[in-house]
């Protein structure tokens, strides 16, 4: 039985950066699953867009599909832009849309690598906070699951965790990053929770100016391509209907 073609529903950006991330991330997941078919579909500003992916799959007769919005949270887009785009799908193909990225330990796990990579010291992490910088969102739900990632991240040996955000909400990433400095932690870092480069992960660097440790965004890091396919895995599961229940 042929496996689900994937998806993978990228927001779009008029920075170029954007989409040569996505790109090299879905390329690692190529590498990681040989033989699953990926293709990449936007929202805006980049093609191919997402209807335009849809259709061709119809065209060469697909018919099933898992959509994956290639999101850390479940904001507007997983809750109302990607399913209207959905609906609008020519009807022979059967779409599933997984879960968004987030939650997950292996993003954990990408973001410390990050700041690794940028030049902190394993050793140094019990006297190091970090701020968890995410692009903001008008979503409470979205806002509530950055601050209990803030705070399962700081049980893991951190001096302290503290969320920040780039738009739509408070505090933003160089305030965080004065109220660890106030705490008392000798070394402050700041770990961008987005995917790609674009607008608001430049705003993010902007407000690190006074961190003594910036990561680089997740883009095409392992532990993401990972999550992407256990995210597509679980949506690929065939609903089992029990009679009588």
């Amino acid at each position: 039985m042929r496996s689900p073609v994937l998806l993978v529903i990228a927001h779009g950006s008029r920075d170029p950066r954007h989409a040569a991330t996505v790109h090299a991330l879905v390329r690692r997941v190529r590498a990681m699953r040989p033989g699953l078919r990926v293709e990449t579909g936007f929202l805006d500003f980049n093609i191919p867009s997402v209807q335009g992916v849809l259709e061709n799959l119809a065209a060469e007769g697909v018919r099933d599909v898992v959509a994956l919005p290639l999101l850390l949270t479940r904001a507007f887009h997983a809750k109302a832009d990607i399913p209207a785009v959905l609906r609008d799908a020519p009807p022979q193909l059967r779409i599933r849309q997984a879960e968004v990225l987030g939650p997950s330990p292996l993003l954990l796990s990408a973001l410390e690598h990050r700041l690794y990579e940028a030049g902190l010291s394993p050793a140094d992490k019990s006297s190091t906070g970090v701020v968890l910088a995410s692009a903001g969102s008008t979503d409470p739900e979205a806002i509530a699951v950055i601050a209990d990632i803030a705070r399962e991240w700081w049980h893991t040996g951190w001096c302290a965790v503290r969320p920040a955000f780039a738009s739509a909400s408070l505090p933003r990433t160089e305030d965080a990053v004065r109220e660890l400095r106030a705490l008392g932690c000798e070394q402050v870092a700041v770990a961008p929770y987005v995917l790609a480069p674009g607008f608001l992960p430049d705003r993010i660097a902007r407000g690190a100016a006074e961190a003594d440790v910036l990561g680089e965004v997740l883009g095409p890091a392992p532990e993401v391509a990972r999550v992407l396919l256990r995210r597509y895995d679980e949506a690929s599961v065939p609903v089992r209907v029990v009679v009588g229940a």
